[in-house]
């Protein structure tokens, strides 16, 4: 076993010491190990293969030093996956963002990671819903101009 040193903010570590308190742990790497194995399990569940649909979500410290420019910079290095995006100012401090995305699974899971690690995101959690392969949308009215 591996000794390491984190950092991590004092709101996430009260979060982590209550339920780590009222589950019984007998110390914070107990329940740390036992969330990041969870947190792995439930990514390799959630990663359909082929093409899909997804929503990234994440909230961000609007203030981080470049932050801004590297989450632009991740979505310009892939366009050909962003659909669309909103962005909605949570507080002083916090943004969130709500960006669909399509495209190969593999991708969209990439793209995802990296804008999910990127220092001063908060937190994120991205959705991935599978599509049929090769399917066009069928052209029809929808009743409007």
């Amino acid at each position: 076993m591996q000794r390491i040193t984190i950092t991590i903010e004092d709101d996430l570590l009260a979060e982590i010491d209550a339920a780590a308190e009222a589950r019984g742990y007998q110390n914070r790497s107990e329940i740390i190990r036992d969330l990041a194995r969870a947190g792995l399990q439930q990514s390799a569940e959630n990663a359909p293969s082929g093409q899909c649909v997804a929503a990234l979500v994440y909230v961000y410290d609007h203030a981080a030093r470049d932050l801004s420019k590297r989450l632009v910079q991740n979505f310009h290095g892939h366009h050909d996956l962003s659909l669309a995006t909103l962005h909605v100012h949570l507080d002083d401090d916090s943004c969130m963002e709500v960006t669909a995305l399509k495209g190969a699974s593999s991708e969209v899971r990439h793209l995802a990671d990296h804008v999910i690690a990127e220092r001063g995101v908060r937190y994120g959690r991205v959705v991935m819903i599978p599509t049929a392969p090769d399917k066009k949308p069928r052209k029809r009215g929808h009743g409007h101009d």
